[in-house]
């Protein structure tokens, strides 16, 4: 072990406490900034209700939809190695489809696919910031919260497994190797999606989804949370 690498693992509880207290606190964040607009929601429900004779008749948004349909982008932090001092951003899309049951619940299927370069351990290879990508698919469940004509407030809870690929871009390594440098081997784990979404709506079928997550994953020893962000596109349609 070098000496460069002992200085590194000498400070790496201190960092993995202030990586998991900045995802909290994100998390926090991201809670208090739904809770809010939860509340501005009713409020302008409040209004309209008190003014419709004045204001007139409220747009066609029903939510008696059966189906539902997203596609966005997603944003993604991420730890590629057990004792790797740094996180990385990931970057790709997301896809998922919903089962109404009722009005405030449904099935969901969701899948991501992300990816990003990593900082690894000084090493012999020569290896620097190689390719990492992910995929996810995950089943769970939405509860539709509060909402009115413009918006709607979702939470969610999915559960399934992700595929990671770590050698994508370190051809000369051999894969037993990959520890040394930082990186995990490719290998399929399982992942979790805790979070919600704010729909603002453009129509009764399309609206405009912001989705932040509280990511946990076990690729390595332990669980370990993450933050995650997608926008993108709402399509509803079916009558229920």
């Amino acid at each position: 072990m070098t000496e460069l690498q002992e200085k590194m693992l000498e400070k790496k509880p201190g960092m993995m406490l202030q990586k998991t207290t900045g995802a909290r606190k994100n998390t926090v964040r991201v809670l208090t900034g739904m809770l809010m607009a939860a509340l501005l929601i009713a409020g302008a429900e409040r209004a309209t209700a008190q003014g419709k004779n004045k204001i007139g008749p409220a747009a066609p948004v029903t939510y008696d939809n059966r189906y539902e349909i997203y596609g966005g982008i997603n944003l993604m932090n991420f730890q590629a190695g057990q004792d790797l001092p740094t996180r990385m951003n990931m970057g790709g899309g997301e896809v998922s489809m919903t089962y109404w049951l009722t009005n405030h619940v449904g099935l969901t299927a969701d899948y991501r696919g992300e990816a990003g370069t990593t900082p690894v351990h000084p090493n012999a290879f020569e290896i620097n910031r190689p390719l990492v990508y992910m995929n996810m698919g995950m089943l769970g469940a939405q509860y539709r919260g509060p909402k009115n004509r413009y918006a709607a407030i979702n939470y969610h809870a999915y559960f399934g497994a992700s595929h990671g690929v770590f050698d994508s871009s370190t051809g000369n390594v051999p894969p037993q190797y990959l520890p040394t440098i930082g990186l995990y081997t490719n290998r399929t784990k399982g992942i979790a999606a805790l979070g919600g979404s704010v729909d603002f709506n453009y129509s009764k079928n399309i609206a405009i989804r912001l989705a932040p997550d509280l990511m946990l994953e076990h690729f390595g020893t332990e669980t370990r949370q993450f933050f995650a962000i997608s926008g993108g596109v709402v399509y509803r349609f079916g009558k229920r």
